[in-house]
Parts: C-alpha cells; structure tokens; sequence
C-alpha cells in the first residue's frame, strides 16, 4: 500500500508522527506492505515554495493508493479543497461517537455527518466587486447531492436507518432548495430508511440538546464542517474524530481537527483522531483490496484506542494528563 502522507503545521508533525509509529507497528503485527512517500504541504510549504501544495509533489499524490493527511494552518483551504476537489473526493464522512472513559457532554451518541465535500462555498470563488463589497459565489449541483444522498442512505443501511436532511432551504430558496430536493428523490429508492429533515440552526441546537437521536446527518459543505466540528466537542474532545473524504478512486483521511499553533511542541497534542484516521484508513484499503490483513490491522489499531481510552489515559484536553508519547507508547502495547 503506497500511502502520500502530509504531516501539516502546528501539531500535525507530532500527531502524524505518533500515527505513523501505530502504523508501523501495525504492519510489522499483521504483515503488512506499507510504503510511506512524504509530501510538504501547508503553511511551511508555502513560505517555503511559494506554494501551498507544491506542483512538484502532485504526481507522488496521484501514484498512491490513499493520502494521510495532518492538520494544516493558514494555508489549509489551499491544501485540502485542492486536494478534495482535484481528486473528486466528493463524501466527507465524519463519524462523532462517545468512548468508554472518556467524559462527554452527552451520552449514547453514536452518530455520522455525511458532508458533500466538492461543492458550497468552498468552491472558492470569492470576488470584491469594490473596496466595499465582497461576493463570494454558492454552487450546488444536482449530481454533486445525488451521489453525496446515496453515500448517506447506503450508510444508514447498516446502521439504526435514519437519515437527517440538514438545509436551510425556507432562506436559500434555490440553492439549499435544490440540495433537499435532490436527497428527497434519492430517499425514495429507501423505503426502509426513515427520513426527516431540520433546518441548519435547529440541527446545530439539537445536536448538543439531543445527540443521541441522531443517525446520519447528510448536508451540504459548511453546514457538514460546522456540525462535524460541534458532534466532536459533544462527544469528549474535537481530539477524538477522525474523518475520510472518499471519492471513487481514492480517498484521503485526517483527523477534523486544527493545527493548534498554541499547543505545538509541547507534546501534549491528542493524537487519538489521527490514529483513528489510519485505522481507517488500512480498513478502507482492506475493503477496497478484499485484504483481510490490512482489515484487521485497521481493527486491531481502533481497538488498541479505544482501550488506552477507556482505561483513562488521556491527554490535557480530555482533562488527562498524559503526553503524546505516552499516549503513543500505551496504544503501541496493546496492538
């Protein structure tokens, strides 16, 4: 497996690092073949090469099977969107779950965000038409929420089979209008799916009121950011979600979290979502190979998390006081 890694900025050297080792580790355990082709990008990059994501690295990206990417600073709109956009990684799944030992604002949530990834805003057609105004251009596709909508409800398939339609259709009348629209006609072909839908701003109030009654949440680019960001926090830490943005030939896995520039080097960054990400990361490969190995490497990672976390060695921002190392070295143990 030939696996582009970009370390990012801030802490994503020291949470790349960390899974890189549980990487390692893994496939020494479990026989994996694991080739690791470093790539600058991010704000280092940039002040370096005076590019964001240098043209040189494109072909290495292109050759891999999947990208491992950390945390980038400033510079991360040039880095990622590319990257989404250039290779058409169009689902941007976000799973937020509580975990045993970890403290969390809510209990028994267990939900994903299906965030169409391409499109919205982040297109990144932003113009002045004067030293006043500024004008920043919405696009949203009926493929674009066709296929996001199927990624969405073949999810909920083999989950509990409820979907949320997140919008605010009732103010974006033809923009959002087209989005809910798309989804309900794809919700037609899963008549075993219960479907319902919730405006932006009643989603946001629900989803730290009443997490737990959520299943898959499928919307739109900024609205998916924005919920992602929010179901972490719910659930013990933004330092815990992993995410995969997934396209048909390839996909590319980071934690949803920053770069942290305040905590960089002092080796207390969590590097639970990065680990996660791998794991991930080996299990999409595995799925994609039909290689039971790198399945139950990707397994045998999640599962050593989960029980580093649930025996209560946590970072600061879970309240613990545990360093990265530490917290690298426990879950190394148990793989």
């Amino acid at each position: 497996m030939r696996i582009a890694v970009i370390e990012g900025d801030g802490v994503g050297p020291e949470v790349t690092g960390s899974a890189i080792r549980v990487l390692k580790a893994a496939a020494v355990r479990y026989g994996l073949t694991i080739d690791l082709q470093y790539v600058e990008a991010g704000d280092g990059a940039l002040r370096k090469y005076g590019e964001a994501l240098p043209s040189k690295y494109w072909p290495i990206i292109e050759s891999s099977d999947a990208i491992l990417k950390g945390p980038v600073g400033e510079s991360a709109g040039e880095v990622v969107v590319k990257l989404r956009r250039g290779f058409d990684l169009y689902a941007n799944i976000r799973p937020a779950r509580n975990y045993p030992g970890v403290r969390a604002v809510k209990d028994g949530v267990d939900l994903v965000i299906v965030r169409e990834n391409t499109e919205d805003v982040y297109v990144r057609a932003e113009y002045m038409l004067s030293n006043d105004v500024a004008v920043a251009l919405r696009v949203i596709t009926r493929r674009a929420s066709e296929r996001i909508a199927r990624v969405a409800f073949n999810l909920a398939m083999g989950r509990r089979r409820r979907v949320t339609i997140v919008h605010k259709a009732n103010v974006l009348t033809v923009s959002d209008g087209l989005f809910r629209d798309t989804v309900r006609e794809v919700a037609r072909n899963y008549p075993g799916v219960t479907v319902n839908e919730m405006y932006i701003d009643a989603a946001v109030m629900d989803l730290v009121r009443r997490p737990q009654d959520f299943d898959v949440i499928v919307t739109t680019n900024l609205y998916g950011d924005i919920l992602s960001d929010l179901a972490a926090y719910v659930t013990g830490s933004i330092g815990l979600a992993p995410s995969a943005n997934i396209g048909d030939n390839k996909a590319l896995f980071e934690p949803i979290h920053g770069a942290a520039f305040d905590i960089a080097g002092k080796g207390i960054a969590n590097p639970t979502a990065m680990m996660l990400s791998t794991a991930w990361m080996l299990r999409w490969y595995g799925e994609r190979t039909g290689s039971s190995s790198y399945l139950t490497a990707g397994d045998a990672i999640n599962n050593a998390v989960i029980k580093v976390l649930s025996q209560g060695i946590h970072t600061p921002d879970m309240g613990g006081n545990c360093s990265t190392e530490s917290f690298t070295q426990e879950v190394i143990k148990f793989i």
